[in-house]
């Protein structure tokens, strides 16, 4: 009985042990996303204010730098982050998010600020239930994932394909499709994240626990700032 009871106490031990690891990572997630968010609109932010930049970054070919730059970002931060160190994939994800700060700074010469607060205080309240549930659900949504990612290809061709027949009619069921997609991804990619860490929970590997965390706050990032994206498409209010 007293190994039984030893046994028990052990394992209860490691399990309060793994939920503490688990909040901390989802933590460590959610503020490297948010910071990263502060970097993305700061630098929209003053981008978007300066008419010389403006003039200068999306005017010619230097306009499509811009705006392919983050995507060629992520692209490659996939192909390095397992030769990177945490720290490396941090810095790394901090200087994409100001990239993309500089590729959405449009938005402050498209849209009125108010609609700008209006539209990003909406997606915050918006992702913040949806990876609530994606957390706390039991229901398995993994099955999600091969459809949301087949969703965001087809958006991707079809918003490449919109910049040189400029249609609103397509912008709009872009933007509608865009909307439910990214909100779905919110709640898949929260599930995944915790399923992650708690798969390698035991291994107590911390060079990948924090590279881990990293790649979470970009998935999410990318889920909110593409969410908050098409929402002002389809609510902002145009200058």
């Amino acid at each position: 009985m007293a190994e039984f009871n030893t046994i028990r106490t052990a394992g209860g031990t490691r399990t309060a042990e793994i939920d503490q690891g688990l909040r901390a990572h989802m933590n460590k997630v959610y503020s490297t996303m948010s910071v990263g968010m502060l970097l993305t609109f700061l630098t929209a932010w003053a981008v978007g204010n300066n008419a010389y930049m403006m003039e200068t970054l999306f005017t010619g070919i230097t306009r499509y730098i811009v705006m392919f730059a983050p995507l060629i970002m992520v692209f490659a931060f996939g192909a390095v982050i397992n030769k990177l160190s945490a720290a490396a994939a941090q810095l790394f994800f901090y200087a994409f998010a100001a990239v993309m700060g500089v590729s959405i700074s449009y938005i402050f010469i498209v849209f009125t600020d108010f609609s700008i607060a209006q539209v990003f205080l909406t997606t915050a309240v918006a992702f913040a239930g949806l990876s609530l549930w994606g957390y706390t659900t039991k229901k398995d949504i993994s099955g999600w994932g091969s459809f949301l990612i087949m969703g965001v290809i087809g958006l991707i061709v079809a918003s490449i394909i919109n910049i040189f027949l400029g249609s609103p009619a397509i912008m709009f069921a872009i933007s509608i499709i865009g909307v439910l997609i990214f909100a779905g991804l919110t709640a898949y990619d929260t599930q995944s994240i915790k399923n992650e860490y708690l798969a390698h929970a035991h291994n107590g590997d911390s060079e990948w626990m924090g590279k881990s965390a990293i790649m979470g706050a970009l998935r999410l990032y990318l889920d909110f700032i593409n969410m908050f994206m098409f929402l002002l498409q389809l609510m902002g209010n145009r200058e």
